[in-house]
C-alpha cells in the first residue's frame, strides 16, 4: 500500500530535503493505488491493479535547476536522488524566468477523499461490469466498457518551509453499446470522487437506449442548426478553450484573448474586463466544489481558491505564472485544478420540448484545431445523433463533421441545464443556435 499518511509523507520529504546542498530545494511525493476492469463484446477482457509512489527532487542553484525522481526511500536512495538533481541543475542552462520558491502557505479544506472509493474491490468491479453487460446481452446488444478507480496523494515540502498534502479518490466509467449488426451505437459515462454515486447499470441504460434508437440513421443536409449538446458533446470544446486562457499568450498576441490594436493605437494588450460571451456564461475554478473537488494547491504548492474566469460573459481573470505576473505588474492568478461552467434551470427534456427544429448530439470526438487565434475546431459527432422536430426526437441521423469555435458557440446560447461532472470538471447541457455542421460522416 503506497498511500501514506500526511505525517509519514512529511517524514520522507524532510529526510530527502536534509541532504540538499542547493540554494533552494523542493521535494514532491506522489502516489497512486488503483484498479480497473475492461470488457468488450460482452466479455471481460482485462482486469488489474497498480500501486506506485514516486519522489521528485528539484534542486536550484541561482537560475539553474534540475529534477530527478526515484521510488526507493532508504537513506542511501534519498541521498542519491538529491545528488542527481543537483548534478543536473549544475549542467542545465540558466532560466532567465526562474522564480523563488513559495514559503509557508495556508490552504482551504477540500473534501477530495471518500472511503467508498478507497475500498473498491475486484468483486465490486466485476459486479459493476456485469450490470452493464447483462442488459446488453438481453437486448441483443454488444457492450464495451472501462471502469477505473484510484486513490492518490500528493505532498510537497520545500526549503522555504512550505508543506502541502492532499489525498483524493476518483472513479471513471464509460461504456459504448452497439447493435449486433453495428448500425446503432450509444455511449455514456460517469465520473465521481465518491463511488457511492456511481451506478454503472443506470449509466449503461442510457447507452442502451441510444444504441437501439440510433439504428437506420437518415441523412440530413449539412448547415447551421440549433443543437442541443449533452455535456460530453461540448466538454472538449470548452476544455480546449480553458486551456487557452493564458495572460502571457494574450499579451504576446498569440491568443483569442489578445486585444487586437491597429498600428499606433493605444490600449490594453489583452481582453481582461471585456465582454466576449453571452451574459449567461460563467466559468470558474473552485477546489471546494461539492461534486468536483480538487487539491487546494497547485503544482508549486500555491493555495487555490474560487476564481472567476468568465463572469456574466465578461473576462474576469486570466491565469498567469509568477514570472509573468511580476513582469506585467499583475496579480498572480494560478490556473485552477478544475473548471466549472454554471448552468441553468432547463432539463434536457425541456430543451427538446422547446425546440421546433434541431439536432441532439451525444458527444464529439477526433477534435482538431483549425485556427488557434479564433479557436476554430473541427471534429465529428458520435454514438447517437438525433433530429428534433416540434419538441420531439423524430429519428436518428447520420453523424456530422462540424467546424465551430467555442467563442461563437458561447455567444449563441439559448438555454443551459444542470451541470454534470466530466473528467473532474462540471459542464451543463446547452442549447445553441446556428451551430455549423460542414459535412456528413458515414461513421456510426
Amino acid at each position: 500500500m503506497t498511500i501514506v499518511s500526511e505525517q509519514r509523507a512529511k517524514e520522507i520529504l524532510a529526510k530527502a530535503l536534509a541532504f540538499s546542498k542547493a540554494d533552494a530545494c523542493e521535494c514532491r511525493l506522489e502516489a497512486k493505488v488503483g484498479g480497473n476492469i475492461r470488457y468488450a463484446r460482452n466479455t471481460v477482457s482485462t482486469a488489474g491493479q497498480e500501486s506506485d509512489m514516486v519522489l521528485a527532487v528539484r534542486s536550484i542553484f541561482g537560475k539553474r535547476e534540475g529534477i530527478a525522481t526515484i521510488n526507493e526511500y532508504d537513506a542511501a536512495s534519498l541521498q542519491k536522488v538529491v545528488r542527481r538533481s543537483e548534478e543536473l541543475a549544475r549542467l542545465s542552462p540558466e532560466n532567465p524566468e526562474q522564480m523563488p520558491l513559495f514559503g509557508v502557505q495556508k490552504y482551504l479544506p477540500s473534501n477530495t477523499y471518500f472511503d467508498a472509493t478507497a475500498q473498491v474491490t475486484p468483486d465490486y468491479r466485476a459486479s459493476a461490469a456485469d450490470v452493464s453487460i447483462a442488459p446488453s446481452k438481453k437486448n441483443k446488444l454488444v457492450a464495451s466498457g472501462f471502469l477505473e478507480d484510484e486513490v492518490t496523494f500528493v505532498a510537497i515540502l520545500n526549503s522555504k518551509g512550505l508543506f502541502a498534502y492532499n489525498k483524493a479518490t476518483n472513479v471513471d466509467f464509460s461504456v459504448t453499446i452497439r447493435t449486433e449488426d453495428g448500425r446503432g451505437s450509444g455511449w455514456a459515462s460517469a465520473n465521481y470522487s465518491d463511488t457511492a454515486r456511481l451506478d454503472t447499470g443506470l449509466t449503461s441504460q442510457i447507452a442502451i437506449k441510444k444504441s437501439m434508437g440510433s439504428v437506420d440513421a437518415k441523412e440530413m443536409e449539412p448547415g447551421r442548426y440549433t443543437v442541443i449538446l449533452e455535456p460530453a458533446a461540448s466538454y472538449n470544446l470548452i476544455r480546449n478553450m480553458m486551456y487557452n486562457f493564458n495572460q502571457r499568450a494574450a499579451d504576446e498576441g498569440r491568443s483569442f484573448l489578445t486585444n487586437k490594436l491597429k498600428d499606433g493605437e493605444a490600449g490594453p494588450k489583452n481582453k481582461l474586463g471585456q465582454k466576449m460571451f453571452d451574459e449567461r456564461v460563467n466559468l470558474y475554478s473552485d477546489p471546494q466544489h461539492p461534486i468536483a473537488p480538487t487539491a487546494p494547491f497547485n503544482d508549486e504548492g500555491y493555495p487555490l481558491q474560487r476564481m472567476d474566469w468568465v463572469k456574466n460573459g465578461v473576462i474576469a481573470n486570466m491565469p498567469n505564472t509568477p514570472y509573468w505576473a511580476k513582469h506585467t505588474g499583475a496579480a498572480y492568478s494560478p490556473r485552477g485544478n478544475n473548471f466549472i461552467m454554471a448552468g441553468g434551470d432547463e432539463s434536457l427534456e425541456d430543451m427538446i420540448k422547446n425546440t421546433r427544429r434541431g439536432v441532439l448530439v451525444t458527444r464529439m470526438w477526433y477534435i482538431r484545431t483549425l485556427d488557434r487565434q479564433t479557436l476554430l475546431y473541427t471534429g465529428l459527432t458520435r454514438d447517437g445523433t438525433f433530429y428534433i422536430e416540434n419538441g420531439k426526437i423524430k429519428y436518428p441521423i447520420k453523424n456530422f463533421r462540424f467546424n465551430e469555435s467555442p467563442i461563437v458557440m458561447l455567444n449563441n446560447v439559448e438555454a443551459l441545464g444542470k451541470p454534470e461532472r466530466i473528467d473532474g470538471n462540471m459542464i451543463p447541457p446547452m442549447k445553441i443556435r446556428d451551430f455549423t455542421f460542414s459535412s456528413l460522416s458515414d461513421a456510426v
